[in-house]
């Protein structure tokens, strides 16, 4: 799941909690079949049937809403779990009465009564862009947030005992320039789900700038990427056809562990490009993660049509991260009240 979507739900679920009203956390723990919603994807669900994020892409939303009011008005005569385990799909008849695609199961936790503060250090670190692993025992419900260690991977793994889900931040797009191509590659980028920065130094680039939802920063861009703690979810793609400032962006991205690293050019400009980062102490290895000229080759030409080159190369390599790596169903770490300290349980 794309982790802004994570970080929607989580702060959407924290808020209905907070104005006093009752509601539930549900988790995707796996899937069989064509899924449209992986496993770690999250919703949220409202005591009026209101939802937040998405567990089937709208296949099992209805019914998932109808069980937990269910639930909801049987308390307080019948307690309510802390947290229950849910299957959809089990045989050919609920499949087809569900309409869910052909051979599919969804496997769902569905956590009731979470604790505020838990909710609100998880928010507060994903907003930080911290990554976070976020532990629930089947049996009593309970909740541990830890730091993600340096091998854990955005995803999630789970047994009958619970399920371990790390929730990293959301992926981030910087471009530096801010003209046709910069406007409809951020417009791509937003349905991505990607947060969206626009470098751009040049006050007559900043006048005409008008897609809503993104940064437009003044910063040089050697500046602001320095400044703004890129990580490996983050991407950096130059776009202004200056090289005084596309350089300066490839010069300090290239030194930083961006997934994805390119310019909008053509292949001739290409070569003088390398040569004169390579007088800047770019270095073999560091040229090598270097897309130059970015994008899929399409046979691009119009910004349009450059944009969306752009945008596939980048996703295909975003979808090449590790997404599910070693992620301990039971944490080592210290504990501390604070999650940037160690590990909050709820």
């Amino acid at each position: 799941m794309m982790q802004d979507q994570s970080l929607d739900v989580l702060a959407q679920l924290l808020a209905w909690q907070r104005a006093g009203c009752r509601a539930v956390l549900v988790t995707v723990l796996d899937t069989y079949g064509t899924s449209p919603r992986p496993a770690g994807s999250l919703a949220a669900i409202r005591e009026d049937g209101a939802v937040a994020g998405s567990v089937s892409g709208g296949c099992v939303e209805d019914v998932l809403t109808r069980h937990v009011m269910a639930r909801w008005a049987q308390a307080p005569d019948v307690a309510l779990p802390r947290c229950e385990r849910l299957c959809y799909g089990q045989d050919e008849a609920e499949q087809a009465r569900l309409r869910l695609p052909c051979g599919k199961q969804v496997h769902l936790s569905v956590e009731y009564g979470l604790e505020d503060d838990a909710l609100a250090h998880l928010v507060q670190a994903l907003r930080a862009r911290q990554t976070v692993v976020r532990t629930l025992d089947y049996a009593d419900g309970r909740v541990e947030l830890a730091p993600a260690g340096s091998g854990d991977r955005p995803g999630l793994v789970s047994d009958a005992g619970g399920h371990s889900h790390v929730l990293g931040p959301a992926s981030r797009l910087i471009l530096i320039g801010a003209n046709d191509v910069a406007a409809y590659l951020a417009q791509i980028a937003l349905t991505l789900d990607f947060d969206v920065t626009v470098c751009e130094p040049r006050a007559a680039y900043r006048a005409v700038w008008r897609v809503p939802g993104v940064a437009l920063v003044e910063a040089m861009p050697d500046d602001l990427i320095r400044g703004c703690g890129c990580d490996a979810r983050t991407a950096v793609v130059a776009v202004s056809h200056d090289p005084k400032l596309d350089d300066l962006a490839l010069i300090e991205a290239l030194a930083l562990p961006c997934f994805y690293v390119g310019v909008v050019g053509s292949r001739a400009s290409a070569p003088k490009r390398r040569e004169r980062l390579s007088m800047f102490d770019v270095t073999a290895a560091q040229m090598a993660r270097l897309h130059s000229p970015a994008g899929l080759p399409l046979g691009s030409r119009t910004p349009a049509q450059i944009a969306v080159s752009v945008a596939g190369e980048l996703l295909a390599c975003q979808q090449a991260l590790p997404t599910a790596g070693p992620v301990g169903r039971r944490s080592e770490r210290p504990m501390s009240p604070a999650l940037a300290g160690g590990i909050c349980r709820a």
